[in-house]
């Protein structure tokens, strides 16, 4: 005699949850190991990423104290740089941001901001000499990927041009990262712009904070194929 059919619905989904637990599992285990999602929130780095971009952070075999100058970093904080967490008061929501912390995607607990490596540890940064470049450690830097880089003559000598900030030194174990954007981006020195002497509390990045490194833009792709950033 044939039964009711609750034997076969309760194993149907039993197969069911399984394949979801599998699925989230192998994803939890990829965006933490290997790549990361992001979605670009700003034109903080145009033009190199517009807002909107979606890109790929390569997490395997990126080493956070031993990044190079001109890496673009995906690093995490909380609501500001000197927050660890997002307090989030909506329980639903805080649950949700809960699974983003579990899967490495979506909503989390963690902001993420990506920027440009320029000061590494225990070197000088300053702004700018008379054609407008960046010094590290007294000698100017080359800066292709820089929107509106533009020369003025005399430098920053005595000027409050929008683009210059005084001398930071980058502590053992941080990064000063700046927008390609400078005129546009809330980066180490943004709260230092316009002025050329004086004391200057810029915001570095904590190499324990560095997520992985902009591998691709994989949405909108250029004609057949994904970008590599680097």
């Amino acid at each position: 005699m044939g039964g009711d059919g609750t034997g076969t619905e309760r194993h149907w989904l039993w197969g069911v949850l399984l394949r979801l637990v599998i699925a989230f599992a192998v994803v939890a285990v990829v965006t933490h190991t290997l790549v990361r999602p992001f979605v670009i929130p700003s034109a903080s780095m145009e033009p190199t990423l517009m807002t909107g971009d979606r890109v790929m952070a390569q997490i395997v075999g990126v080493d956070g104290e031993h990044l190079e100058r001109g890496d673009v970093v995906v690093f995490g904080h909380g609501e500001t740089w000197a927050s660890d967490g997002i307090d989030e008061p909506n329980p639903v929501k805080d649950v949700i941001r809960y699974g983003g912390d579990l899967l490495g995607a979506g909503p989390s607990h963690t902001a993420h901001t990506v920027k440009r490596v320029i000061g590494l540890p225990g070197e000088t940064i300053s702004c700018c000499d008379d054609q407008g470049r960046v010094l590290v450690d007294g000698e100017p830097l080359d800066e292709p990927y820089v929107r509106r880089d533009l020369p003025f003559a005399g430098g920053c000598e005595g000027g409050t041009a929008a683009r210059c900030f005084p001398d930071v030194t980058v502590p053992e174990g941080s990064y000063l990262v700046l927008g390609d954007n400078r005129a546009n981006s809330d980066d180490s020195v943004a709260g230092c712009r316009g002025r050329a002497t004086g004391r200057c509390d810029a915001k570095f990045v904590g190499a324990d904070h560095v997520v992985g490194t902009l591998g691709w833009r994989w949405w909108p792709l250029p004609p057949g194929r994904a970008e590599r950033l680097d």
